[in-house]
C-alpha cells in the first residue's frame, strides 16, 4: 500500500534537486526520504554528498532504476531530472499509483508548439499527450483546487513564476489594454541555467557583467502565454543574466484601459491573493527587492502607477530555486495531502 509521507526524490544533484532535498528533510509530515540518482560513486546516504546536510536526518541515498522506486511503498515521486528523463519516467510512476511533481519542463505545456521547445520525441504519442493533458500547472495561487487532486503536477518555470503571478490579477480583472502589448524584463542570477556549466556561466563571462539571452525564443515563454490566455504578439519577454547566484527580479511595463488610482491596482492585486501565504503585496510607492524573497518560498509584487493612471509598472521577485522551483514543489505536495500551505517551507 503506498504511503503519501513516504517520498521517492529522482534526481538530486542539481541545485533544485539539492534545496528540494533540505526543504523535504525537515518537512514534519514526513519520514526520511528516499533519493535516487544515475551514480552514487559508492555513497549510501545523503550527507556523504552533501556534508551540510549532516544535521538533518539521515536519508538513503540509491542507485537510479525506476522499478526499485515502484517497489517501494512510496506514495509520493519528486523529479528533479532533465526534461526527456520526466517524460521517460511519469507514464509508469503513474501507472504505478505514485503521485507525481515534476520539477521539469517536460508536461507543463499543452499546445504541441510550445511543447516543442524541450526537443525530446515522446516513444508513445497518445500515452504523452494523455499526460499532457491530465498534468496540472503546478502554481498553487492559480490552481490550488485542482493541484489538490492531481495525480501529475507540472511545477512551473521560475521566470514563467515571477511573470504569471505579477500579470494573472490585472488580465482577470479585464484593466489591461492587450492591443498595446505587455512588456516584461526579467533578469535571473546564474543558477537559473542549471548546474551544468557552459561558456556563458563560467566566473569570467558572468562576473562584473549583465547580458540578455534567448530574445524572443526562451522555453519559458510558451509557458507564460498559455497560462495567461495570451498571443504571443501580445507580450515581448526579454530574461537577462545577473552576476549573483540566485533570485529573479521581473519588472513588467502594461498600459491599462482606462485610468485607475493607486489604491484600484492594490485592490485588485490584494484581492486576488486574499488568503495566499507565499505572496506578499507591498504598497507603493515601496518596491520588492531581491534581498527581500532571497530563501525563502515568497513572490514579492510591487508597482508603481503614473500620474496619467495608464501606465503601470509592476515588480515581482522570486528567489529561483524556491518559489522558482523546490519551495513551490514542496507546496504542491502540501495540497495535494491537505496539509499547511506553509509546513516545510518556513
Amino acid at each position: 500500500m503506498r504511503d503519501p509521507r513516504s517520498i521517492a526524490v529522482i534526481g538530486v544533484t542539481g541545485y533544485s534537486g539539492f534545496e528540494l532535498a533540505t526543504l523535504l528533510l525537515r518537512h514534519p509530515e514526513l519520514g526520511p526520504p528516499t533519493f535516487y540518482v544515475r551514480e552514487t560513486n559508492g555513497l549510501e546516504c545523503l550527507s556523504q554528498m552533501f556534508p551540510q546536510l549532516r544535521a538533518r536526518a539521515e536519508a538513503p541515498l540509491r542507485p537510479l532504476a525506476l522499478q526499485t522506486v515502484i517497489a517501494s511503498n512510496a506514495g509520493t515521486a519528486f523529479l528533479a531530472t532533465p526534461h526527456e528523463a520526466s517524460a521517460e519516467y511519469v507514464p509508469a510512476l503513474r501507472d504505478a499509483g505514485l503521485r507525481v511533481i515534476d520539477l521539469s519542463g517536460a508536461w507543463r505545456l499543452k499546445q504541441e508548439q510550445h511543447r516543442s521547445v524541450y526537443g525530446f520525441e515522446d516513444s508513445d504519442k497518445g500515452l504523452a499527450e494523455e499526460l499532457t493533458q491530465k498534468a496540472v500547472y503546478g502554481l498553487p495561487e492559480l490552481n490550488g483546487d485542482r493541484i489538490a487532486g492531481a495525480i501529475l503536477v507540472a511545477n512551473p518555470g521560475c521566470y514563467a513564476t515571477s511573470i504569471i503571478l505579477a500579470l494573472a490579477p490585472l488580465l482577470k480583472a479585464g484593466v489591461v489594454d492587450r492591443d498595446r502589448g505587455i512588456v516584461s524584463d526579467s533578469k535571473s542570477g546564474v543558477s537559473g541555467a542549471g548546474k551544468e556549466p557552459t561558456a556563458k556561466t563560467h566566473f569570467v563571462s558572468v562576473a562584473d557583467n549583465l547580458s540578455a539571452y534567448s530574445v524572443f525564443s526562451h522555453r519559458h515563454l510558451g509557458e507564460i502565454v498559455e497560462q495567461l490566455s495570451l498571443g504571443h504578439q501580445e507580450l515581448i519577454f526579454t530574461p537577462h543574466l545577473l552576476p549573483i547566484p540566485r533570485g529573479i527580479l521581473s519588472t513588467i511595463y502594461v498600459h491599462l484601459n482606462r485610468a485607475m488610482t493607486a489604491l484600484e491596482v492594490e485592490s485588485c492585486l490584494r484581492n486576488f491573493y486574499s488568503g495566499k501565504r507565499w505572496v506578499r503585496i507591498f504598497q507603493t510607492p515601496k518596491l520588492p527587492q531581491l534581498q527581500f524573497s532571497l530563501h525563502s518560498n515568497y513572490c514579492d509584487l510591487g508597482f508603481c502607477l503614473a500620474e496619467d493612471g495608464r501606465r503601470l509598472v509592476l515588480v515581482s521577485c522570486i528567489d529561483n530555486l524556491l518559489k522558482g522551483a523546490a519551495g513551490q514543489a514542496v507546496q504542491n505536495m502540501n495540497l495535494m495531502y491537505a496539509w499547511g500551505e506553509e509546513e516545510g517551507l518556513q
